[in-house]
């Protein structure tokens, strides 16, 4: 009889010294294959697996497509990949973002909640925003453990918190008490026989994961459309949900929380004010010069007066617009606060 020998670990902003401190706690002949998702750049080398093989006895290696799931391993996500756990393997791919992340963690949660059931540990550290919810209400869903490293230890509570809101999590501990844990509940047998069926919904959250067509895996079916849209790629966005869990997925692939989705906008609201205030400038230079250039002509000419007038007008707007951009910077938000990424999260070479 299998025991939990499937743990998937999701964590962000403040989370590698907690999933440092559960690595090095792990021992060499644990019976479970270990997978980790941490929101990193894109762009920055992923120093995480070599930070995890000298903290503890495991080999840790960055995912490979394909690659077989084997116990006494660990698996870190790449870089502008999402990790997605299938029976017997791994694959990476380059599906949508998710929660504004790619990788992200609820695509690895779900992955294994499909593919392994009661089997999976779940585990969510540190991190902001609510990237992992959905996911670890998955794992619950269908019959596996759900564990959180206590909000009141995390650096960034908010990923924890909005778990614990949302999932009846399982166990709610303090970094160092993780990896006993894990290795407790690896060796413990678990009943498969009474598995709950996957959702559709769900299979098609994994569908899309292995870079589906949101249309074709369902989407239309399983969500309720919104009068919102994709930030983006501005395409229709369909409400799904995870429990009492609001989520949103629209029909290209992009997933968002109810959070990440506002964060998106707020982004989205300053690009256009920038964009704005640039054109206003540029108007005001464009004007300018061309008065300067009909005064050289004509010093008399009307038009002189309405080109200085219109720059002028320019100008109050470009200023009031300016007032918003800025008054928008001067303190972020406890929440956007949080969610800002922490040094750990921009690795160098030990």
């Amino acid at each position: 009889m299998p025991g939990h020998d499937v743990i998937v670990i999701g964590g962000s902003a403040g989370s590698l010294e907690p999933l440092t401190t559960l690595v090095e706690g792990l021992p060499p002949d644990l019976p479970a294959a270990v997978c980790v998702t941490r929101h990193t750049s894109p762009h920055a080398r992923n120093m995480v697996p070599l930070i995890l093989s000298k903290a503890g006895t495991l080999p840790a290696t960055e995912a490979v497509d394909g690659e077989p799931l084997r116990a006494g391993h660990i698996y870190v996500a790449p870089p502008d990949y999402h990790l997605v756990v299938i029976p017997g393997s791994l694959r990476v791919s380059r599906s949508a973002t998710e929660n504004r992340f790619r990788p992200a963690i609820d695509p690895l949660f779900q992955s294994a909640a499909v593919a392994y059931g009661p089997r999976v540990v779940g585990v969510l550290l540190s991190g902001g925003q609510d990237d992992g919810t959905a996911g670890l209400w998955a794992v619950k869903q269908q019959g596996g453990i759900a564990v959180i490293q206590d909000p009141h230890e995390a650096q960034h509570p908010s990923m924890p918190r909005s778990a614990q809101t949302y999932v009846p999590v399982d166990y709610c501990l303090p970094a160092a008490d993780l990896a006993p844990l894990l290795a407790r509940l690896a060796h413990e047998p678990v009943t498969v026989e009474n598995t709950p069926p996957v959702s559709e919904e769900l299979l098609m959250e994994t569908h899309i994961a292995l870079q589906g067509n949101a249309l074709e895996s369902g989407l239309l079916k399983v969500g309720q459309l919104t009068p919102y849209t994709c930030p983006a790629c501005h395409g229709a966005l369909l409400q799904l949900k995870a429990g009492r869990f609001v989520r949103f997925r629209c029909h290209t692939g992009h997933a968002y929380s109810a959070r990440s989705f506002l964060a998106e906008l707020r982004e989205t609201i300053d690009d256009a004010l920038w964009n704005t205030l640039r054109a206003l400038d540029e108007s005001v230079l464009l004007m300018t010069h061309m008065a300067e250039h009909l005064r050289q002509e004509d010093p008399t000419a009307s038009t002189v007066a309405l080109f200085m007038a219109h720059a002028q007008e320019a100008q109050q707007r470009a200023n009031q617009i300016r007032q918003m951009v800025m008054q928008r910077h001067i303190v972020p938000s406890a929440e956007s606060q949080e969610a800002l990424p922490s040094a750990d999260d921009e690795l160098t070479a030990p």
